[in-house]
């Protein structure tokens, strides 16, 4: 295939890659009303499951309410301060939860389109990898939304600055829907680390020895992308989102010893 080939092969798969975003839009749209209430809002409202849960789990082990995290300040609400905000946002969250609803037609479209460019061996490699990717894009994403999400929201709502009523706290729906976004999409992807360490060991980009080499590096560099990930400053929002990538850096570690040694021992 020629150049110009390659190009309109690429623009179908892209075209039928939206197609799937926006009728995963759609269908979000038919029940968009409850998904606002129940999915949307959901982090930031006092019976949500991640609360009650980890509650529960706090009286279960004998702590008390050690665990019990600080319930939403009454009349916390979201402020829509411009004329189009209800629809713009409306738009975004269709948008933005069809891609991650069709996340793995997507993926399974840039496979089609690279899958011709690889050798029989890395086709062998690279099997299940639609669904191992994906799988690990929902677990990032679930856990921006369950675990991330209610401990950073929670702890923004509950902060104060000064004890003076002339300043009055009132988070925009723009803001926090940025936010939820941003953290869902943030930790999908972080998540995706063991899949690419796999690959790049396959192919001889990466070594176990060259990963345990660059962890002080690497740990540094994950302690920047969990500040940047998270939109709150407090350090209890960082770590929970520090600690997982390291574990997720040290089973990248693991994976890439375990693809090197059968290498190694095919050879």
């Amino acid at each position: 295939m020629t150049f110009v080939d390659h190009l309109e092969e690429l623009r179908w798969h892209i075209v039928r890659a939206l197609i799937a975003i926006i009728v995963a839009a759609v269908l979000i749209f038919i029940k968009l009303d409850w998904i606002f209430d129940h999915v949307i809002l959901g982090p930031i409202q006092n019976d949500f499951i991640t609360y009650t849960s980890l509650c529960r789990f706090s009286n279960w082990s004998g702590l008390g309410d050690a665990l019990c995290m600080p319930p939403i300040p009454p009349g916390y609400r979201l402020l829509g301060n411009t004329v189009s905000g209800p629809f713009m946002s409306a738009i975004q969250i269709g948008l933005m939860g069809g891609l991650i609803l069709a996340f793995p037609y997507i993926f399974w479209e840039i496979w089609r389109f690279i899958k011709p460019a690889l050798s029989p061996t890395e086709l062998k490699y690279s099997r299940n990898s639609i669904f191992w990717v994906s799988l690990c894009f929902f677990l990032g994403a679930a856990f921006g939304y369950f675990v991330l999400g209610p401990f950073t929201f929670n702890f923004l709502a509950n902060f104060t600055l000064g004890t003076t009523d002339m300043y009055e706290y009132k988070p925009s729906l723009s803001d926090y829907l940025n936010s939820l976004l941003d953290l869902m999409l943030g930790c999908a992807i972080a998540f995706e680390l063991p899949i690419l360490t796999y690959i790049l060991t396959k192919i001889g980009l990466v070594t176990p020895s060259f990963l345990r080499t660059y962890r002080k590096y690497a740990f540094v560099v994950i302690l920047i992308v969990a500040a940047i990930i998270t939109p709150s400053p407090d350090w209890t929002s960082q770590m929970i989102v520090t600690l997982p990538l390291i574990l997720l850096y040290e089973l990248s570690i693991f994976i890439s010893a375990r693809v090197y040694k059968k290498q190694e021992e095919w050879h």
